[in-house]
């Protein structure tokens, strides 16, 4: 061998063990790094603007512009009737957007005729990310179909899990009692304590997010045991109801541990729906050792509608 091709061989070879030495920290540090998400909540009115006018194309439109990953619907009509035009605006929503969807209906009622499929309402999940499971859990409720109601369980508490780029997440949704009486507020909020802390201890490592209308306000005394578990990801963000001139702020994105809050807001959407929706830009951090994963994009969503429900006038 020469002199000059044993000098080009060295030189390639320390370039290469150069290049090695190098790309080891990077690596190690990769190993940490955080997966971004985008995450939202609209209550949707039934696909009902704040003009009175129901208008799916009006709605999608909006939901597109806030560009999430993962949104919590509520007042979701499946098949409820001329309201939302018989529709099944959960997966209608879903087939518009190119997203996966989940459904947990509140209400499921026999059709007004023999033959036609229930009648639905309730809440939904849409997500860009293969949905790996969904169940529909019951919280207290007062129920708006019967004429003298009294408090009791009743399904409508949606949760979807999901693979983030390798991390697992357990999105739930929920609609909470509009009453002025916070008493079955605060029956659901220790309720939604409870799965959810059973949901965790199911899945370890799970990071949680919580979508919804809470009907309350932030500092409203019976959504103060929720913030020991979970943080209000859009405190700094602006009031969400009515649509057309906020005066308060009762739709939320909270999140669990291990979820990082880099900024939320209330966009400026008036007349979609007599709600306002809330965007929040989060991250999973990493567990050491765990390189990035990417999801299938072929995966099929579903649109699971797990236990029985049942509505009427567009509040759970």
């Amino acid at each position: 061998m020469s002199a000059r091709v044993r000098t080009f061989v060295q030189l390639s070879v320390a370039g290469a063990l150069l290049s090695l030495a190098v790309a080891a920290p990077a690596a190690s540090a990769d190993q940490g790094f955080a997966v971004p998400l985008r995450v939202a909540t609209y209550n949707i009115h039934a696909g009902t603007g704040s003009d009175g006018v129901f208008d799916l194309d009006r709605q999608a439109a909006a939901l597109r512009a806030l560009d999430a990953d993962v949104i919590g619907l509520q007042e979701v009509d499946v098949h409820w009737g001329p309201r939302s035009q018989g529709l099944d605006v959960a997966g209608e929503l879903a087939r518009r957007l190119g997203m996966r969807v989940s459904f947990a209906p509140i209400y499921s009622l026999d059709p007004v005729a023999p033959g036609s499929p229930r009648r639905e309402y309730g809440v939904a999940v849409l997500s860009r990310f293969p949905i790996r499971s969904a169940a529909n859990h019951e919280i207290t409720r007062l129920s708006t179909q019967d004429e003298n109601p009294v408090p009791a369980p009743a399904p409508g508490f949606g949760e979807v899990t999901l693979k983030v780029r390798g991390v697992p997440v357990q999105v739930f949704v929920t609609h909470l009692d509009y009453r002025s009486d916070p008493a079955v507020r605060v029956a659901q909020v220790a309720d939604t304590r409870r799965i959810m802390a059973r949901e965790r201890a199911a899945l370890p490592g799970a990071r949680q997010v919580l979508l919804g209308d809470f009907n309350a306000e932030p500092r409203d005394p019976e959504l103060r045991p929720l913030w020991t578990d979970l943080r209000d990801a859009g405190g700094e963000s602006g009031g969400t109801y009515p649509a057309a001139a906020p005066v308060k702020r009762i739709d939320y994105v909270a999140v669990g541990k291990d979820v990082r809050v880099h900024g939320a807001h209330v966009p400026d959407e008036a007349l979609a729906s007599d709600h306002r929706p809330v965007v929040a830009d989060v991250s999973l951090p990493r567990k050491p050792g765990k390189p990035p994963k990417t999801e299938k994009a072929g995966e099929a969503g579903k649109h699971g509608k797990a236990g029985k429900a049942g509505n009427g006038d567009g509040r759970g």
